[in-house]
């Protein structure tokens, strides 16, 4: 049976007798919203529910690479406009692991948000997203969320944990880092190189103009002591400016505003200037950062797609980081833009409109920039006397080798200045055990050498008893994952429902704009199901 299908079914089945359906979409009423906020999981006490364990995948590369074994997902037709192409592998998601067997899980932190916004883009377009194009945690790390604040060093963790919505008998934990706030005044001098991609499929709306426009409100936010350099690719490279003052705006301006599209694409060649003209600026008391703003549609020119990813890594070292910018459809790269800003000690967007490039470069600019911890690792080791099994929800490209955890060669993810990463645990408890897990987070100083490693127990005790009582990040966190994990096919997810996910989300705006905005999409696609069912045909 198609996967799409079998999906939109589950949601009938899942609603039988308060299915309603409307013109706004399918909403869950009455007694099974109540019963779905105040369920107990089988009370903390544990389950007698099995399930067949998986062996254990521990990756032992670097995180960043997508040429993971394992299976893949054909992407999904559109419903009418043309969509985006994708060439990238989908990772197989976690399987649930015996603590018995393996307590340890670990992985890199990561606040790309590009998928996310990929997926608003399909569905305003009335395309559902390919589930290749699926990464969980950069779905759960779009929003914000109301962690409290460090008061002594650069983040702070937030450890919770509730009976989950999804799967009768386990629960979900949550791990949630807040990084510190930097004020402007208090921000380390920046040093910007923006590679634009000048090619002449950069020639629509959606794509050239909105690149300028969010150029122009990155330059509006920094110190007039920050400087910015501009580079153009196309079928051969343009120095057009090099590093101006932030304070000369009406020279940066010009230069943003002169940029024309045409030419064929070859990125590497101007990658590698841009690299160069970051480097000199260099240093452990600045911020040197290449912004890469492109429609993905490149040849890369005369370096291969590896050999370009090994280049950034010798830039890495020399302390200079690096942004992609993903802007319109058509032949987007999501996969490649991805591993560049891996590989670039970075962090990956998609713009899909002036509001976005707002978001981005202005309300969040700092965390944006400034890197405040770096080569982040994450590892819960969890009590096997009070855990049974655990599944990391999403994070699979970020994998990390157990053994690897304190090994400070081993790159890993980077935490900007008051951003927060959150990462999702389903877990089956046996009833016995005082502590469920110990979280671990390892980090080192921007520039630093030597990494410093904080724990933080998670107790039985502090598990809340019903969801009901869980905080709202933790129930819209779970309503986003629960909706990335169904939409992308996870296996483990067979039995989960967009109803729940809508419920959960419902209850957990928290008068946030983004998370409402998520909620209308998620009952998009939920409608777009019940007609597909009604059909007898997939959407």
């Amino acid at each position: 049976m198609n996967k799409r299908s079998s999906l939109a079914k589950r949601v009938v089945v899942l609603c039988m007798g308060t299915l309603v359906v409307g013109a706004g979409g399918v909403t869950l009423f009455g007694n099974n919203l109540r019963k779905l906020m105040g369920a107990s999981a089988e009370s903390l006490a544990g389950n007698d529910i099995q399930y067949a364990p998986s062996p254990a995948r521990k990756s032992l590369r670097t995180f960043g690479s997508n040429s993971e074994e394992g299976s893949t997902y054909a992407p999904v037709a559109g419903r009418g406009r043309a969509v985006a192409s994708s060439t990238h592998s989908a990772e197989r998601p976690n399987p649930f692991t015996l603590s018995s067997e393996d307590r340890l899980s670990t992985f890199a932190v990561d606040v790309d948000t590009a998928s996310y916004t990929l997926f608003r883009r399909y569905v305003t377009q009335g395309n559902p997203p390919p589930p290749e194009s699926i990464r969980v945690e950069e779905w759960v790390n779009y929003f914000r969320y109301r962690y409290p604040s460090p008061t002594d060093g650069d983040f702070r963790v937030d450890l919770e944990g509730a009976p989950s919505p999804y799967t009768r008998g386990r629960h979900l934990v949550k791990v949630g880092l807040q990084g510190r706030t930097i004020a402007k005044s208090q921000r380390k001098p920046t040093h910007l190189v923006f590679l634009v991609d000048t090619s002449g499929s950069m020639n629509s709306a959606d794509k050239l103009p909105l690149a300028q426009k969010s150029m122009k409100l990155m330059v509006d936010g920094l110190n007039e002591t920050d400087t910015v350099a501009l580079v153009t690719y196309a079928g051969g490279v343009r120095d057009v400016l090099p590093p101006t003052p932030a304070s000369e705006r009406d020279t940066l301006f010009s230069a943003i505003d002169s940029l024309t599209a045409g030419g064929g694409t070859a990125m590497g060649s101007g990658l590698e200037i841009a690299y160069r003209h970051a480097a000199r600026k260099a240093h452990p008391q600045n911020v040197s950062r290449v912004i890469v703003l492109t429609d993905g549609d490149t040849n890369i020119g005369p370096t291969s797609p590896d050999a370009l990813l090994e280049s950034i890594q010798g830039y890495v070292k020399e302390g200079v980081t690096l942004s992609t910018i993903g802007l319109g459809m058509g032949n987007y790269r999501d996969d490649l833009m991805e591993r560049l800003a891996n590989k670039g000690n970075g962090n990956s967007f998609y713009i899909d409109s002036e509001r976005e490039a707002r978001r981005v470069f202005q309300e969040r600019l700092a965390g944006t920039l400034e890197v405040i911890a770096q080569d982040v690792k994450v590892q819960v080791e969890f009590d096997s006397r009070a855990v049974r099994g655990y599944r990391l929800v999403g994070y699979e490209n970020r994998a990390i080798a157990d053994q690897d955890f304190r090994n400070d060669k081993v790159d890993a993810g980077e935490i900007g200045a008051g951003h927060t990463v959150t990462a999702l645990y389903e877990v089956e408890l046996t009833g016995e055990g005082s502590r469920v897990a110990t979280v671990r987070v390892r980090s080192k100083r921007p520039g630093g050498v030597e990494a410093a490693e904080q724990s933080f127990p998670l107790e039985r005790a502090s598990l809340h008893p019903t969801l009901r009582e869980a905080s709202a990040n933790l129930r819209f966190a779970a309503a986003v994952a629960g909706t990335a994990d169904i939409l992308r096919g996870a296996p483990q997810a067979e039995d989960w429902s967009l109803a729940t996910a809508e419920a959960l989300a419902e209850e957990s705006v928290d008068g946030q704009p983004d998370r409402a905005e998520f909620l209308g999409l998620l009952r998009q696609v939920r409608e777009w199901n019940v007609s597909s069912v009604a059909r007898g045909t997939p959407y």
